[in-house]
């Protein structure tokens, strides 16, 4: 990225090196052990890949998809992996910014301690959800020396294995069958994306219009962030009414435009993780026998939280959003697969225009009508 006066709008390597620092540290474990799950986890998605592939019958048999890596990675790997991401993602977006600052007086100084200033930012935000995260598909992962990609710079799978260990300790499960759980739902995260070739791109467009639609004046976006503030303590500006009560600091810090364009990114989410949720209870029963058990203290401890400091933080960064985007997600894709069978399911992977809305995922029936009635009248 083009840098002015040899400053940066995000310093990169300081997010490394803060998240790195706060992180919590992971279970105790020993060196040996550790090793043997490094080990299981590596097995467990290999096989993964071949009970999705079954189940879902999204790769038709004798192709096969573009090759991603699967990496087993500590809490300081999945930072760096996810700053390389940020990083690739945001850069239209952090150049424009940059251009604007270049041309205002005392832009370069103000570059330089402003870069710092959200690097530390991006490095507090990581290492909070560095210890939370079990696993991810990266989707838009630029290859690195020590973090490999797929050859078209997209796609790898990380499974984060002293948070899968922390939390197979915590909910007291089988922790060979919790670890295959684990992997049947991210490898399914795979198989959306390596066996939907237009996918990707799709999300990308939608992400970069989002950002291109960014207002990069600072008082606008200043102003923004004290309605959330006040919003998020319970306050309002004397005399002013209205509905943001209940919504994140992401969704009041935005553009109309980029609300309507939030709420098609919502929809293809609620999507791809409610899908994930039904694939990985639908292997579930045949090949983890505790899969009842797994998934009642996992629903359990995903709804109340760890403590008062992080149902705060979720709220305020919009994860309770993505709480309802599974659940919400796997009841659209159960009532449609009851309705038209997995055949019938699949062809919401034909084109973006068969994608539901984020209304038709809340009224599957919708999505039957429009899709299947309007392809057979």
């Amino acid at each position: 990225m083009t840098s002015i006066g040899g400053a940066e709008m995000v310093d990169w390597n300081l997010a490394v090196a803060t998240a790195t620092r706060l992180v919590r540290p992971g279970p105790d474990i020993s060196r040996e052990e550790a090793r043997e799950v490094v080990a299981e986890l590596r097995r467990h998605a290999k096989s993964a890949e071949e009970h999705v592939r079954s189940f879902t019958r999204m790769i038709p048999e004798g192709t096969e998809p573009e090759d991603t890596p699967v990496l087993v990675v500590d809490r300081a790997g999945w930072i760096r992996a996810n700053v390389a991401g940020f990083r690739e993602l945001l850069r239209p977006l952090l150049e424009k910014m940059q251009d604007r600052r270049g041309n205002s007086p005392g832009g370069a100084v103000l570059g330089a301690v402003g870069g710092k200033v959200t690097g530390v930012e991006l490095g507090m935000l990581l290492s909070f959800l560095a210890s939370r995260v079990l696993g991810q598909y990266e989707t838009f992962a630029p290859a690195g020396r020590d973090l490999p990609a797929s050859a078209n710079g997209g796609g790898r799978l990380l499974l984060v294995a002293p948070n899968i260990v922390h939390v197979e300790r915590e909910l007291e499960v089988d922790p060979h069958d919790f670890r295959l759980w684990v992997a049947l739902h991210e490898e399914t995260h795979r198989t959306q994306f390596t066996g939907v070739p237009w996918l990707r791109d799709h999300l990308q467009g939608e992400i970069q219009s989002f950002l291109d639609e960014t207002d990069v004046d600072p008082m606008t976006v200043l102003e923004r962030l004290r309605e959330a503030a006040q919003s998020l303590a319970g306050g309002r500006p004397e005399g002013e009414d209205g509905e943001d009560g209940g919504r994140s600091l992401v969704e009041i810090v935005q553009t109309p435009a980029q609300r309507e364009i939030l709420g098609r990114l919502t929809a293809v989410m609620s999507l791809l993780e409610g899908h994930a949720d039904y694939v990985m209870d639908g292997v579930g029963p045949e090949v983890v026998s505790s899969v009842g058990e797994i998934r009642e203290k996992f629903q359990q401890r995903r709804a109340r939280g760890a403590s008062r400091l992080d149902q705060a933080l979720r709220k305020l960064l919009g994860l309770d959003a993505k709480l309802r985007q599974y659940r919400d997600g796997e009841r659209f894709v159960r009532a449609v697969v009851d309705e038209v069978g997995m055949g019938g399911f699949n062809r919401v992977w034909t084109s973006p225009n068969t994608l539901p809305t984020k209304a038709e995922i809340a009224a599957p029936a919708d999505w039957i009508a429009r899709v299947h009635r309007k392809a057979e009248s």
